[in-house]
């Protein structure tokens, strides 16, 4: 039976590897992150370094959660290679301990880890990276348009007086804000009567708010306001469902959200994924556990093979594609949420218990 000081030591020894990949990784991405943003924005009106060093900033928490899984694989490597090439594992085994005691510091700690990253670094993310995005278009001021018209949201809504199609270049505040929108009013024969362009739209209680907009008419000159309204019988949690990004909202708010959206009728099914993905999300990392522990467990004078350890990084890469496709079988409702949260994870843990099992209990 493993000590508690030697269980300890180990816990530790995961948790400041993993600590290290964590502030590596965060480093490199920043490093990337700022001058890609740079490069794009150097030349707008309103570019200084502190600001685009500030939405960096609050950009790395959301890239640096895709990267957990892959740092729960990483570190679990790279700690059970270290004890390897000490013999710390060799002396762990002369003294009775079975590598299920010795693995699982290393299990709860990714489990830990899992943890805080759903409710700490989830929420810090959603709000910094929505923060971001409003820092952004407004750095642009008014210069969004360089993003492809195929990547713009489009929604229609009908009223008593008539039917509008509205599209924007920037999706601001969880899908309530949009920038450089147009609003494409129809008649009753579905021709366009009127467009509305506007730098900056708000959706109120019962309308639109727009502002900075430049009014087309068929046969008339271009008219400029700074404020109009449309009416709209759009719910918020509508237009959340329909534009708001499911990362930009935390985890703390999505149940909410659900059963809103489902209350209207929505499916909700983004949401839903990213809510049970959120929660399978430390258990995958216990999986990557298992998966590091299968290929890094070799005694040192037997050598560590590099074919091995690769076959580790290759296999937590297609794990971690296979989660991303089945999510999105999830999205689109091919599947239920709740499971394509949770089968690749299940999947995974149980190739890593039977591969121990075979290696290590025969």
């Amino acid at each position: 039976m493993m000590g508690w000081t030697l269980g300890r030591y180990f816990f530790f020894r995961y948790a400041t590897i993993t600590l290290w990949f964590f502030l590596g990784i965060f480093a490199l991405v920043f490093l990337i992150d700022f001058t890609e943003l740079t490069s794009r924005t150097a030349r707008l009106p309103g570019f200084t370094y502190f600001t685009v060093l500030t939405i960096s900033a609050m950009r790395i928490p959301m890239i640096m959660l895709q990267t957990v899984p892959f740092i729960g694989l990483f570190a679990a490597m790279a700690m059970l290679v270290s004890l390897n090439r000490k013999y710390e594992l060799v002396i762990a085994r002369s003294a009775g301990i079975s590598a299920w005691q010795f693995l699982l510091p290393a299990c709860i700690g990714a489990l830990l880890f899992g943890v805080l990253s759903v409710a700490v670094l989830n929420p810090i993310a959603a709000y910094g990276f929505s923060l971001s995005d409003q820092m952004e278009s407004a750095l642009r001021s008014g210069k969004s348009n360089a993003i492809s018209a195929n990547a713009a949201p489009w929604l229609r809504q009908k009223t008593a007086s008539s039917d509008t199609i509205i599209g924007a270049h920037a999706v601001l505040n969880q899908g309530l804000e949009m920038a450089d929108a147009s609003f494409f009013v129809l008649d009753p024969q579905g021709d366009i009567v009127e467009r509305k362009d506007a730098k900056h739209v708000y959706l109120r209680d019962g309308y639109w708010e727009l502002r900075d907009v430049r009014i087309f008419r068929e046969g008339q000159a271009v008219e400029t306001r700074d404020s109009d309204r449309v009416d709209t019988n759009l719910k918020p949690e509508f237009v959340q469902e329909r534009l708001a990004m499911p990362e930009t909202i935390p985890f703390y708010e999505l149940p909410q959200k659900i059963d809103v959206a489902r209350s209207f009728g929505l499916r909700a099914n983004a949401f839903a994924m990213q809510f049970d993905s959120l929660m399978a999300l430390p258990f995958l990392l216990v999986a990557m556990t298992l998966i590091a522990a299968t290929v890094s467990m070799r005694f040192a004078r037997m050598g560590q093979s590099a074919i091995m350890i690769l076959g580790g990084i290759v296999a937590g890469f297609l794990l971690y594609v296979v989660t991303v496709l089945v999510k999105a079988f999830g999205i689109a409702g091919f599947v239920p949420t709740v499971v394509a949260a949770w089968f690749p994870v299940v999947v995974a843990m149980f190739f890593g218990v039977t591969f121990l099992l075979y290696k290590e209990d025969g």
